[in-house]
């Protein structure tokens, strides 16, 4: 019954009147206290006239906590400045004392019976600033340790004994939501170790051992460490999370809000986090000056990486955006988003970049000044069953927004490309090649700048493999590993989307940028990790199954072909990649060519004309390895005289 009222009123706070009351009789006891003291026990309470004083210090405590405010303060959340009002308070009590002891004396109109010893106002003065913190103090002590044992408590380690630990402490303390018990921290400092802070004992990192867990019943370990770096935090969160507990992290102290951190803030550690690799900081003043009013225009716009360019470009100073996609919902959706910060200087249209005649509409009203190419067919094992679809898409649909591009004279258009057109092993991959050297083929007959951005997975993408893992895990596994070496490169949503929008700036047409991803990953090593994130253990919870690689499917993702070369930017961590110039009039009818091609029901012929003109794509775990093999040597050297 009492743990239920604990949690049930954990909400609720003490009416700011009823601490009023109370620090009004504990400074009128507090009084009767200094008379004690001064004159002892037996006192005679006639001779001191403290009948007479008591009423009026009644009035006086009131009036001085009154003028402060000191009684407004939520009692479980005392803290120093809580402290503060509350020697503020008593101070103006004093002053208001020792103002009636003089009265009493020079003016006649006061009596006498209120003159109040100035050995007694000290006395008063000094119990008051220690019993009123001390009770404030008391009770906060008292409410936590009740409900820490009675309520729902989580047991806590805090990895982290500095500033950054403290303000974690702090946080999950005064969180009046979650109930929780610090029991220690942990760091690597071997000066702090065996010391205390706040009461709570630290710890060397070496202490946390499986015996250790069990015993103090620790279900929470929170790193709170400022500046770590990726690769320090994989490691860390590999140690800790072997021991079966949930890991969560600090945010950064840029993203707290108003600059104070909540308990809320504080999340279970996601795969995102322990992404090996530092982030990109791009050059936002060049964005600024490339951007500032402009005409943006966006396909895909309601995509993952087409949302975050919006999102990101929303903070400059263009002049107009217009957000192309198909897709209504999602576009709906983002609509209202950019409504809700405040962002109105935008138009949603919803429209199949296949339409000539109505993506030349949208050109003409519009007349963009930039055009961010980011609506694509992208899943591998779909395109590979519907090739027609993805030319339709990623080769028509690209060839008809380059073409308008280069007809309204737009200042630079800006293709999102992808790792899998790199010597590609199926239809998806060799389409967007295609797409990257019609646009190359553009640069040289247009005024228009044509740039291609090029770059791996992105985490969290509609599709990818991280959601496919946690919507698994949620079902109770197991997870589908296609193979157990295969291996992707990873970056973020909004570094994608920077990326795209700093190619637009830097481009000067013809270029194709490559981000510095790292290291790749193994994809069976992230399934494993994100099964120990989610509090699991693998095999014994959740299991892995191999489930065979996809049509068109490669074990290792590639950022370069074999015949480009690296040019360095002005940005260490973006190169350019320049392709071998190529008859750019050849390649272009062969590309006009198959979009022209009867699409219907003709997948073989559709995957062998994209063949011809992209000697390097040779079909993986697909039907279409069939057509490479039927090839002649006639058939590869006249590849070879076509690209």
């Amino acid at each position: 019954m009492i743990k239920n009222y604990v949690i049930n009123n954990s909400h609720k706070h003490a009416s700011k009147w009823l601490v009023l009351c109370i620090d009004v009789a504990i400074t009128i006891f507090n009084f009767f206290l200094a008379y004690i003291i001064r004159f002892g026990i037996t006192l005679n309470i006639e001779e001191i006239n403290i009948g007479y004083q008591l009423p009026i210090m009644v009035v006086l405590a009131t009036l001085s906590f009154l003028i402060v405010g000191s009684y407004k303060g939520v009692v479980r959340h005392t803290g120093m400045r809580d402290a503060y009002n509350l020697f503020l308070s008593v101070t103006i009590l004093i002053a208001f004392s020792g103002f009636l002891m003089i009265a009493s004396t020079k003016i006649a109109a006061v009596p006498r019976l209120l003159r109040i010893p100035i050995s007694i106002i000290c006395i008063h003065y000094l119990l008051n600033i220690i019993t009123l913190t001390l009770s404030r103090l008391i009770f906060k002590y008292c409410y936590y340790y009740i409900k820490s044992q009675l309520g729902e408590a989580s047991r806590v380690m805090i990895y982290g004994a500095g500033d950054s630990g403290l303000i974690t402490l702090a946080a999950i303390t005064n969180d009046s939501v979650q109930s929780s018990t610090v029991l220690g921290f942990l760091d690597d400092n071997p000066q702090k170790k065996g010391k205390t802070i706040n009461g709570i004992k630290v710890y060397g990192s070496n202490a946390l051992t499986k015996s250790f867990i069990t015993k103090n019943n620790i279900n929470e370990i929170i790193v709170s460490i400022p500046h770590l770096d990726k690769k320090k935090l994989s490691e860390i969160s590999d140690t800790l999370l072997q021991f079966n507990v949930k890991v969560k992290i600090v945010p950064a102290a840029k993203d707290w809000i108003d600059g104070t951190l909540e308990a809320s803030q504080i999340k279970a550690i996601q795969i995102e986090d322990l992404l090996e690799r530092p982030p990109i900081a791009l050059e936002n003043q060049n964005i600024k000056t490339e951007l500032k009013d402009k005409v943006i225009m966006i396909t895909g716009a309601a995509g993952s990486i087409g949302s975050e360019i919006v999102r990101q470009a929303s903070y400059y100073e263009y002049n107009h955006m217009v957000l192309v996609d198909q897709a209504e919902s999602p576009l709906y959706d983002l609509q209202q988003e950019l409504l809700s910060k405040g962002v109105s200087n935008f138009t949603p249209i919803v429209a199949d970049i296949r339409d000539h005649k109505r993506i030349e509409t949208i050109f003409k009203k519009h007349q963009p000044n930039m055009v961010f190419h980011a609506a694509a067919y992208k899943h591998v094992p779909l395109m590979e069953a519907n090739p027609s679809e993805a030319i339709k898409i990623n080769v028509i649909g690209t060839r008809k927004l380059a073409d308008l591009s280069a007809k309204f004279n737009v200042d630079k258009f800006v293709f999102v490309s992808t790792d899998k057109a790199v010597n590609p092993t199926n239809v998806m991959g060799a389409t967007k090649r295609v797409a990257e050297m019609y646009i190359k083929c553009l640069h040289n007959t247009s005024s228009t700048k044509f740039i291609t951005t090029r770059f791996g997975n992105v985490l969290g993408s509609n599709g990818s493999v991280i959601p496919l893992f946690k919507n698994q895990i949620d079902k109770g596994g197991p997870l589908t590993v296609t193979h157990k070496d295969v291996t992707r490169f990873f970056m973020t949503i909004p570094e994608a989307s920077q990326l795209v929008i700093e190619a637009g700036t830097m481009g000067n047409g013809g270029e194709i940028f490559i981000f510095d991803m790292g290291e790749s990953v193994k994809i069976f090593d992230l399934a494993k990790k994100m099964i120990r994130l989610s509090g699991l253990k693998y095999p014994d919870d959740i299991d892995i199954s191999i489930s065979g690689l996809r049509p068109g499917e490669k074990l290792y993702e590639e950022l370069l072909a074999d015949t480009e070369n690296t040019l360095p930017t002005y940005h260490k961590k973006i190169m350019i990649s320049k392709f071998d110039d190529e008859d750019g009039q050849q390649v272009k009818d062969h590309i006009n060519y198959l979009c022209e091609m009867d699409l219907l029901n003709q997948d073989d012929l559709i995957v062998s004309k994209l063949k011809d003109i992209v000697p390097e794509f040779i079909s993986k775990n697909s039907t279409f390895e069939s057509i490479d093999k039927k090839k002649t040597g006639n058939d590869l050297s006249n590849k070879k005289e076509i690209v």
